[in-house]
């Protein structure tokens, strides 16, 4: 048995019941031990890297794996999740060109600091960020920031929908996700979705269903634990307005060395 195998969450799977939909379908894993090695939004897809066996008592040899991130970043609309499953925050709709948004792409390369978001598991205090943030105590905490290399950040498209296309298109993603009653496993009573629906109503309803909305499509290659919902807030301030990471899709994870500024290489890929 390989000690690893490489899985496609899908948006609306949670870890979990990607990695028990596989093993449901391969009786010769009954019994045996199974954990994901790194995490995935319930709004993003991608790979996802699962050990197995004995290798699942040595998954700290794994946390530190660099990725790489298909991501959307939303100009104008922002939420308090950082992606589209989120209660929705003040918006202005900003005039974006593609030099401003790959000036901006360009000023975070490197190291950097990012804030943790809210809805993570990040531990302050003895409990998750997203705990705090549901009991409505955010703000009686300090957000920890993580310290993240990002090797890469190029702009592949800036496109743009209308209101109805962004609704339409973040709403279904909303309802990918199958009802969740377990408490314990949801965050804030089945991810908050009657409050998050509540929000995409009135921004249909108050945003003239022709407006347009800008969307850049960003590559990034960065190190383990970089949240492409908070890279995408910072873009978007960068820009002198708010925004969500409107997809997030992992596209590799392995070992990145970059040689020089525009060049590097994966020296180790999990495919």
């Amino acid at each position: 048995m390989k000690p690893y195998i490489v899985l496609h969450k899908r948006v609306g799977e949670t870890p979990l019941s990607c990695l028990e939909a596989y093993r449901a379908l391969h009786h010769e894993l009954t019994g045996i031990p199974m954990a994901y090695a790194g995490r995935l939004d319930p709004m993003a897809s991608g790979k996802l890297l699962i050990l197995t066996g004995e290798e699942c008592k040595v998954q700290e040899k794994y946390h530190s794996l660099d990725k790489e991130y298909e991501f959307e970043v939303l100009f104008g609309v922002g939420s308090d999740s950082g992606d589209v499953l989120g209660l929705l925050e003040t918006k202005n709709i900003p005039s974006i060109t593609k030099a401003a948004v790959q000036q901006a792409l360009h000023e975070l390369e490197g190291n950097i600091e990012l804030p943790y978001p809210h809805f993570s598991s990040k531990t302050v205090n003895g409990k998750p960020l997203h705990t705090w943030k549901v009991e409505g105590k955010i703000d009686e905490v300090e957000i920890p920031t993580k310290h993240s290399i990002i090797y890469s950040l190029r702009l592949q498209s800036v496109s743009y929908k209308t209101a109805q296309e962004v609704y339409t298109y973040a709403t279904e993603k909303i309802e990918s996700i199958p009802k969740v009653t377990d408490e314990r496993k949801a965050l804030g009573n089945d991810f908050r979705r009657d409050e998050i629906r509540a929000s995409w109503n009135t921004f249909l309803d108050t945003t003239p269903s022709d407006q347009q909305f800008a969307i850049a499509k960003v590559v990034c290659i960065c190190t383990s634990g970089t949240y492409m919902r908070t890279l995408a807030h910072v873009i978007a301030k960068k820009l002198g307005t708010n925004g969500l990471a409107y997809s997030i899709n992992r596209t590799t994870i392995g070992r990145y060395i970059k040689i020089f500024s525009l060049f590097g290489v994966w020296i180790k890929r999990f495919i």
